[in-house]
């Protein structure tokens, strides 16, 4: 395959400390939950939950710390409730609590109301590989006790590992566990809560895609998003269009067209592209600058006659485009319209910190300003 690309980069935002930037990343896990201010409590939680060795830390470690795939390999079993704060604007602003797969909901000192409350959506991992009967049974438990302290959660089941299965497999194991989920809920009459199912790997682009539906949920401004770019690529004649959240590849928003998996994994793999030569080639003499500003703008010409546009939206947001050469040529309509989008999105963002702005001088979660290189490499980090 074919590619072409044109980086442009107007610099001198961001700090870099040997060639990493700083200013991009998720920040380094915080401790256990007593020792977090109570600001950064106030944000909408995420549950990670499982039983050992189902793949939780392996998860968040690869979504939102660009740790590879591999590397997990070495990471030890989680053995106390770790929280990450999650804050790249006023979109993606949340926590992940990652818990571990010993925690035992029959022990009085455990906390539901504290727990499950300010809970927005839990993901239950199921290792897929393994005799997943105990996995049900715990996940039966965990989402009734849940849904009673807080109905409104939004119940994610990632089945897990699924790289190591055939198709037909992937597709067995997933309707064996949708149906025996559901039956145990219907026994305790519990129809009203509902399971969203989601086949996982964190070697592949999948579980960036999970994790991209379970975000979705959580963003109110979701449905003015997607009308915007639904408008966008109508008037511009672009096939697909994503709005991406440039640190952890989730899109937080799509138009309304199904999403293709191979045009997910092109986007992705664009950012990719784009941030490491913009490490490289976008930086000044003496390495300062910045690898993604109001400026970045990337073009990917493949040979099939497909062009991957991609142009910066806000300093965390990137809108990828997906169309035809031929469609291309109005390059300068697209850009107009572009421009238009783009001041829309504003307006959004600056009603979303508006309204998430509390009273007083509590601060509005701006983003984390270490990042960390796990593998010793900026690949992959913004």
């Amino acid at each position: 395959m074919s590619i072409q690309y044109e980086v442009e980069q107007l610099a001198d935002s961001y700090g870099v400390a040997d060639s990493f930037p700083k200013d991009f990343g998720y920040g380094e896990e915080e401790a256990d939950i007593e020792d977090s201010p109570a600001p950064s409590d106030s944000k909408p939680r995420i549950l990670l939950m499982g039983l050992r060795r189902s793949g939780k830390s392996s998860i968040q470690k690869v979504v939102f710390h660009k740790m590879s795939p591999n590397e997990t390999l070495f990471l030890e079993s989680t053995n106390k409730i770790y929280k990450d704060d999650i804050s790249s604007s006023s979109f993606v602003n949340f926590q992940i609590w990652d818990f571990p797969g010993q925690v035992d909901f029959l022990d009085p000192t455990f906390d539901y109301e504290m727990i499950f409350r300010g809970t927005g959506a839990l993901i239950f991992v199921i290792d897929a590989q393994d005799d997943y009967v105990e996995a049900l049974s715990r996940l039966h438990l965990t989402v009734s006790r849940a849904y009673r302290v807080n109905p409104e959660i939004n119940f994610e089941v990632f089945i897990h590992k699924v790289d190591g299965l055939s198709d037909d497999h992937k597709i067995e194991t997933q309707r064996d566990i949708h149906q025996r989920a559901n039956d145990d809920l219907a026994d305790a009459s519990l129809e009203k809560l509902h399971l969203s199912f989601y086949l996982t790997s964190i070697y592949d682009h999948s579980i960036f895609e999970a994790f991209s539906k379970v975000v979705q949920k959580l963003i109110p401004q979701l449905p003015t998003l997607e009308n915007l770019l639904n408008i966008f690529i109508s008037n511009s004649g672009i096939e697909k269009a994503f709005l991406f959240d440039v640190v952890s590849k989730i899109y937080i928003a799509t138009d309304s067209s199904p999403v293709d998996m191979q045009s997910y994994e092109l986007c992705c793999d664009m950012i990719d592209v784009v941030i490491d030569v913009s490490c490289i080639y976008g930086l000044r003499e003496d390495g300062s600058g910045s690898a993604y500003d109001k400026e970045s703008m990337a073009i990917i010409k493949l040979n099939n006659t497909t062009v991957l546009y991609l142009k910066e939206v806000t300093k965390f947001l990137a809108l990828v485009c997906i169309l035809r050469e031929e469609s291309f040529e109005r390059k300068g309509l697209i850009d107009y319209n572009f421009h238009c989008f783009r001041k829309a999105i504003h307006e959004v963002f600056e009603v979303g910190v508006t309204i998430q702005r509390p009273t007083g001088s509590q601060a509005v979660g701006s983003p984390c300003t270490k990042a960390v290189a796990l593998n010793g490499t900026p690949r992959n980090t913004v």
